[in-house]
């Protein structure tokens, strides 16, 4: 009986090592960090979705419009149909390769959409339509969404990737397989703070 005892106090003090010594090289850090990213993305996936889901609207009702720019209603319609043929799958994360596709995608379909809000302003009929002023409305929204959703993104990957290569929780991050995170990349690293500048009233400055 008293072996019996013995030996579960060593498993109970081996375990309770095993969880220390997991606690002090941030295997568990990597845990909560790895799901907030995941996470976030979860939500800049949501966002693009949302968009994409606005198009389709967006198009028919331009189209109504006499004369209007064909090329720059195909390019809106060739971005979206490349942005969605990509399968963002969760492992698209892990993969700096798919990410960077991914994001010139939608940094492909977002040119597309400013430039077709553009030349919509040259169209009184298209300015006096209430359903395409509601949908420019729901399209300024989800832009804003998408920033903010990109930004918690951005913020959930560096803090997972300081982890990731900082001593000596990168020795943990290659035993368990944690590899650096890759990131969307900005030419001015303040469009992830504020929205995008979509103006609905007049044509952009070229």
């Amino acid at each position: 009986m008293t072996f019996s005892i013995a030996r579960r106090l060593l498993g109970a003090i081996a375990a309770l090592g095993a969880a220390l010594a997991l606690t002090g090289c941030g295997y568990n850090d990597f845990q909560r960090l790895d799901e907030q990213t995941k996470s976030a993305w979860s939500e800049v996936l949501n966002q693009y979705q949302r968009r994409a889901d606005l198009i389709p609207n967006i198009v028919a009702t331009v189209k109504g419009e006499a004369n209007f720019e064909q090329e720059t209603l195909t390019k809106v319609v060739e971005a979206r149909a490349k942005a969605t043929s990509i399968q963002a799958t969760p492992e698209l994360v892990n993969n700096p390769e798919a990410f960077n596709k991914f994001q010139a995608a939608q940094g492909e379909l977002s040119s597309a959409l400013s430039r077709l809000l553009v030349v919509t302003e040259n169209y009184p009929n298209l300015k006096a339509n209430q359903g395409f002023q509601d949908l420019r409305v729901q399209l300024e929204g989800t832009e804003n969404r998408i920033t903010v959703a990109r930004g918690r993104y951005v913020k959930a990957v560096q803090d997972y990737n300081v982890l990731a290569r900082s001593f000596p929780t990168n020795l943990t991050a290659m035993l368990f397989s944690y590899p650096v995170k890759p990131n969307f990349t900005v030419q001015n690293e303040a469009q992830i703070s504020q929205p995008p500048a979509v103006s609905f009233d007049k044509p952009a400055s070229k």
